[in-house]
């Protein structure tokens, strides 16, 4: 009897613990449940509000390779320019319609592109010849050219004083080390330089209201701060983080860099009367460009991997990210036209066999 009783009290206690086991089982999935369906509903509302960009055509290049680099605009003109520096030529296509007009030939490594509206002329940086090139906008001749410029990459107009600035050197050429060079537009001439310890230079962006300027200095993981009259670094601030620096816009009226980087993929934005790192977020990977839309305080960023990352800045220290467009693999570089309300992306094909392409998307409110 001892030993039945004994039975019966195990099989009840068993019973007990099997019945404990299966409740607690079904409130932890349930509470996993929740979370999903909390997670799932929150990209299903985000993905049925409006995205911020709408593919509007994308406009084939077939016979292209490897990359394309930066692109200009010229409004009045109606005329979109791209540098195609593996091909060896600057591309022309019509703004509006997006038909391809021209092909200019007889560059090295074309880069960097300003239109100068008033004049009509074009420049654009030719690393592989190191030199700047002027062009003439109605059959453009090569009328002038800057030489020495070995490397030259990145540029930037100061509109006012009519200086161009051209960063050259680095690891391309090759060298150690690299320059930022001031060229006089009026004269043509060379007018200072300043050499830069680093042999990736990239990307930087000058404040119109002081003599300022910051340039991205990659393989430091820092971004130098140049007084630009006096031709002078002023000041170095880390990034705070290994990852590469490397496309900058200037939010001037926030005094704030934005800064994309790569490995991984960050947008970083930096106090730029201090250098205080304020926001990074997560954003396209191989990246090769930024776009700044200064009255909606819109930053778009196309990556490689086949997306654009657009965020909204709500105040100077505080950015979300809007939506991830898709794009297609190898568009890297763009342009922002405002007053037609397009974003332009360039589809580099790199190393494969994909058709190079120029997309064009319109930008919703």
């Amino acid at each position: 009897m001892l030993v039945k009783a004994g039975r019966e009290r195990l099989v009840e206690i068993a019973k007990t613990r099997i019945v404990q086991a299966i409740n607690t089982c079904w409130h932890h999935l349930g509470i996993l449940m929740l979370v999903l369906f909390a997670t799932v509903s929150g990209s299903w509302a985000r993905s049925g509000e409006a995205p911020p960009l709408q593919l509007l055509q994308a406009v084939p290049l077939p016979g292209f390779s490897g990359d394309f680099d930066h692109f200009a605009v010229d409004e009045k003109g109606s005329r979109l320019f791209l540098a195609a520096e593996d091909h060896k030529t600057v591309e022309v296509f019509d703004l509006k319609t997006g038909r391809r007009l021209k092909s200019i030939e007889g560059f090295g490594t074309p880069h960097s592109i300003i239109y100068l509206p008033e004049t009509d002329r074009i420049l654009v940086t030719d690393g592989d010849k190191g030199t700047l090139q002027v062009l003439r906008g109605t059959d453009y001749a090569v009328v002038e050219h800057i030489d020495g410029l070995a490397g030259a990459d990145s540029m930037r107009l100061d509109a006012a004083q009519q200086i161009v600035y051209v960063v050259t050197g680095g690891k391309d050429v090759p060298l150690d080390y690299s320059f930022l060079v001031a060229i006089d537009l009026k004269t043509k001439k060379r007018v200072s330089e300043l050499r830069i310890e680093s042999n990736h230079v990239e990307a930087f962006a000058l404040e119109s209201s002081s003599p300022r300027l910051f340039v991205n200095v990659t393989d430091k993981h820092e971004v130098a701060v140049v007084d630009r009259k006096a031709m002078k670094e002023i000041a170095r601030w880390p990034i705070g983080s290994q990852a590469d620096n490397s496309p900058m816009a200037y939010d001037e009226q926030h005094h704030r860099l934005l800064i994309v980087c790569r490995k991984p993929g960050t947008l970083l934005v930096m106090d730029s009367d201090n250098g205080k790192v304020v926001e990074h977020l997560p954003a396209a990977e191989r990246s090769d460009d930024i776009a700044f839309d200064a009255e909606k305080g819109r930053i778009y960023v196309p990556g490689g991997e086949g997306y654009v990352s657009v965020f909204q800045r709500n105040s100077a220290d505080q950015y979300e990210l809007l939506g991830k467009v898709t794009s297609e693999p190898g568009a890297k570089t763009c342009l922002l036209v405002s007053s037609l309300a397009c974003f332009f992306v360039a589809v580099s094909p790199g190393e494969t066999k994909a058709t190079a392409k120029v997309l064009t998307f319109k930008v919703l409110p």
